[in-house]
């Protein structure tokens, strides 16, 4: 009796110091637009890899790979905000799909770390929808971050990347510059 005792308050201490030992949370996100536009049409912007300018926050994509696996891309932002490397690690063309992640990033220009997303382009005739996802964990690793390196602050810049560039997506097929 009192071997299984020991052995329950054993595992009991164990398991409060896992609760207390645990880190972050693998956060995700996903946002949709539905522009007037082909699928194809939406697919030759969003299906090169190479060129992100169409986003509002980038000022210039240089990348090496074309759309092959393991084709990188370093994007420099707007107004000398800093730098975000980035690999390729899927492409279909014929599904209109494509994943990377992020090889390179400095935590005050993006408060995320092990970011992966994958951006989709489905629909037919001329409505598309075009969706993007992502995962991701908060830019400090350990338990109490400081605000700017939270789960919510890793949340809201990665919500307000995917809003931002799809807003301007449509915007660009649409017609409206």
């Amino acid at each position: 009796m009192k071997l299984q005792l020991l052995a329950a308050a054993a595992l009991a201490v164990g398991v409060a110091s896992a609760a207390y030992a645990h880190g972050p949370s693998r956060q995700k996100t996903e946002k949709t637009i539905e522009i007037n536009a082909a699928p194809d049409k939406v697919w030759a912007v969003v299906g090169n890899f190479q060129d992100l300018n169409w986003h509002p926050a980038i000022e210039k994509t240089e990348g090496t790979g074309g759309n092959d696996k393991g084709a990188t891309r370093k994007l420099t932002l707007k107004g000398g905000a800093g730098v975000i490397e980035e690999e390729l690690v899927s492409y279909d063309a014929d599904k209109k799909i494509l994943g990377y992640r992020i090889t390179n990033v400095d935590v005050k220009v993006l408060p995320v770390s092990n970011y992966s997303s994958k951006i989709k382009v489905t629909g037919e005739g001329d409505k598309t929808t075009v969706t993007w996802d992502g995962a991701f964990y908060r830019g400090y690793p350990n338990n109490d971050p400081p605000p700017e390196l939270s789960d919510e602050a890793a949340l809201k810049a990665v919500d307000g990347i995917y809003t931002s560039g799809l807003e301007a997506l449509k915007k660009k097929l649409e017609g409206g510059s």
